[in-house]
C-alpha cells in the first residue's frame, strides 16, 4: 500500500498530460506527412512557406553538398595515397616491429637471471610512404650499388637527394591541407550546417503541425470548434518563430567566409609543395645537364679516335 502511495504520488512529476499531446502532435505529423506523399491532400492545403526561405533552403542544401563532395576527395590526404607498395612494406615494418617488442620483453624480464638473456632485435626506422620518398630510396640505392666515383652513381645520388626534399615537402602539404582545409570543413559541415539543416526540420515538422490542425479544424464537430481553433493559431505562431530562426541560421551558415579562408590555405599548401618540388628538380636538373654533356663530350671523343 505504500508502495502504491508513492507511486501515485510521484505520477504528476512524469507530466503525462503534455508527453500525451506531444505523442499525440508527432502522430497527427506522421499522419499529415503519408498523407502529403500519397497525395491525399491538396497543394492549396499544404502550407507554403515564405519564397526567401525557399531559396536559403537550396543554398544551404548546395553548401553542404559542395562540403561533401569536397570531403569525400580530400580526405585522401590522410593516406599513403600515391605509394605504391605500401602494404608489403608495412607488413615487414609490423614484423619487424613485432621482433623488437618481444625480444625487448624477454630481456627486460629474464635479466638478473640464470636464464639465457636474447639480443634485443634492432628496430627498423619506420620510412615515410610518399612516392617522392620511394624514389628518393629507389635512386639512393642505385647509386650506393654503382658506386659514387662513376656519373650515373653521383648523379643519381644527388636525384636522390632532391627527390627527398620533394617527399619532405609533400608530407608537409599533406599537414597543412588536413589542418587547414579539412578539419575546418568537416567542424562546419557537422556543426553549424548541421545545425542549420536541423532548424529547418523544426519547420517542416511545425509547418506539418499546423496543416494537421488545420485538417483537424476543418473535420470538428461545434463543440471541438473553438479549441481547434486555438490549436491552429498556437500553430501559426510556432512556425513564424521557427522560420524565423532557420532563416537566421541558414544566413549565418552561408555570409561564414571561414570556407573560403580554408579554400585559400588548400591552394596556399599545395602552391608551396609544387615550388618546392619545382626548385628540388631545377636544381638537380641543372647538375645533370652538366654530367650528361660531360659524358656525352666524352663519348664523341673517344668515338672519333
Amino acid at each position: 500500500m505504500d508502495n502504491w502511495s508513492k507511486l501515485s504520488a510521484a505520477l504528476p512529476a512524469l507530466n503525462l498530460g503534455q508527453s500525451a499531446g506531444k505523442l499525440a502532435k508527432g502522430f497527427s505529423s506522421s499522419v499529415q506527412a503519408t498523407r502529403e506523399r500519397l497525395g491525399n491532400i491538396p497543394v492549396e492545403d499544404i502550407t507554403e512557406l515564405p519564397q526567401e526561405y525557399k531559396d536559403l533552403e537550396r543554398r544551404v542544401d548546395a553548401l553542404r553538398n559542395a562540403h561533401l563532395s569536397m570531403l569525400k576527395i580530400m580526405q585522401v590526404y590522410a593516406t599513403a595515397y600515391d605509394y605504391p607498395t605500401q602494404i608489403q612494406e608495412s607488413l615487414s615494418e609490423l614484423s619487424t616491429s613485432i621482433s623488437h617488442s618481444v625480444t625487448a620483453f624477454a630481456a627486460a624480464n629474464l635479466k638478473g637471471t640464470n636464464l639465457p638473456v636474447p639480443n634485443v632485435t634492432a628496430q627498423t626506422p619506420q620510412q615515410p610512404k610518399t612516392l617522392p620518398h620511394a624514389i628518393g630510396r629507389a635512386a639512393a640505392s642505385a647509386a650506393l650499388a654503382i658506386g659514387p666515383n662513376e656519373r650515373l652513381g653521383k648523379a643519381l645520388k644527388e636525384f636522390a637527394v632532391a627527390y627527398e626534399k620533394i617527399g619532405d615537402a609533400r608530407l608537409n602539404q599533406d599537414d597543412a591541407i588536413l589542418e587547414n582545409f579539412v578539419a575546418p570543413w568537416q567542424a562546419t559541415l557537422s556543426n553549424s550546417i548541421a545545425i542549420a539543416v536541423k532548424a529547418r526540420q523544426a519547420v517542416r515538422n511545425s509547418r506539418l503541425e499546423l496543416d494537421s490542425a488545420k485538417q483537424s479544424l476543418k473535420n470538428a464537430n461545434p463543440s471541438r470548434q473553438e479549441q481547434a481553433r486555438l490549436d491552429v493559431e498556437n500553430a501559426e505562431d510556432d512556425l513564424v518563430q521557427k522560420t524565423e530562426v532557420a532563416i537566421s541560421m541558414m544566413k549565418a551558415v552561408l555570409d561564414n567566409p571561414e570556407p573560403l579562408k580554408n579554400l585559400n590555405e588548400l591552394a596556399k599548401a599545395q602552391l608551396l609543395f609544387h615550388s618546392a618540388a619545382a626548385e628540388a628538380l631545377q636544381a638537380v636538373q641543372g647538375d645533370l645537364e652538366e654530367l650528361h654533356v660531360s659524358a656525352e663530350g666524352e663519348y664523341r671523343k673517344s668515338r672519333d679516335q
